[in-house]
């Protein structure tokens, strides 16, 4: 038997702007970036003789960056620089999608081309970084969840599917108006809907949404951890539907969990 032919991953190229993003981000840029695919070029930009821009030239080895220092001086020469050379990348064609690491708005109009053009766009960039970048992107990531976790200082009992995250997480009910618009688009008639469905819909519609940003590994137990869905386990993929009472004061209280209900599996599933 012939084996098969090995999946070839997506190719992405990186472009960092390096005045609007701090080098300690890096690390997890690029294990981010490796979960998305290969990415062959990479690629630096900004003057990196600045000394407020030292800490990058520590780390360009570490991930094989390539710098790209402005022919000209100017507040704009490595934003224009970046433009010209992603599209040069956009038209060879060996390129499937586009890595943008800012915090700056001056790329919107960029990640808006390059999605005209077919290309998959993720932006990557701080939480100051503007609605319309993130919105322009396919998918936005927050840097900050990137960054390791530091342990606790007293040992305490933690859910494993909770992940302590120095920086200050996002209660989990600000993520139920966002997994309500998700699930109206593709809920049946009786309100239910596979939540690997629902999770397909969120980058959609939400391009910065991140699990990670609510302390979860997974997007099943964030939706239990709200209490404003009711959830179906039984026999096959995860569904779920709004809860008929729910209070976000009281996140998890409301929840229903069928598979724990002895009359779920009468239920009957859509077609």
């Amino acid at each position: 038997m012939k084996a098969e032919p090995r999946q070839r991953l997506p190719r992405f190229a990186v472009f960092i702007d390096a005045e609007n993003v701090p080098p300690k981000f890096a690390d997890g840029i690029f294990r981010e970036i490796a979960q998305l695919g290969d990415a062959p070029v990479r690629l630096i930009y900004g003057n990196l003789s600045d000394p407020n821009l030292k800490g990058w030239t520590e780390v360009l080895p570490d991930h094989s960056l390539e710098r790209r220092d402005p022919a000209v001086k100017g507040r704009n020469s490595a934003d224009m620089a970046i433009v010209i050379d992603a599209m040069d990348l956009l038209h060879d064609g060996r390129i499937h999608g586009f890595c943008l690491i800012s915090s700056d708005s001056d790329f919107t109009g960029l990640a808006a081309r390059l999605r005209r053009e077919g290309a998959n766009v993720y932006g990557f960039g701080e939480k100051k970084t503007p609605d319309c970048f993130r919105r322009a992107c396919n998918r936005f990531i927050s840097l900050e969840s990137l960054l390791p976790r530091k342990p606790a200082r007293k040992p305490i009992a933690v859910s494993p599917s909770i992940l302590p995250n120095s920086n200050a997480l996002k209660p989990p009910s600000d993520a139920v108006p966002i997994l309500n618009k998700a699930l109206s688009r593709i809920e049946s008639e009786d309100g239910w809907a596979r939540l690997g469905q629902v999770g397909q819909q969120i980058p959609k519609l939400f391009s910065d949404f991140d699990i990670r940003t609510y302390g979860f590994s997974k997007l099943s137990r964030l939706v239990r951890k709200t209490g404003a869905f009711e959830i179906d386990e039984n026999n096959g993929p995860i569904r779920i539907r709004r809860a008929k009472r729910w209070n976000p004061t009281t996140p998890g209280r409301q929840v229903q969990d069928l598979s724990l209900s002895a009359g779920s599996s009468a239920r009957q599933r859509p077609s």
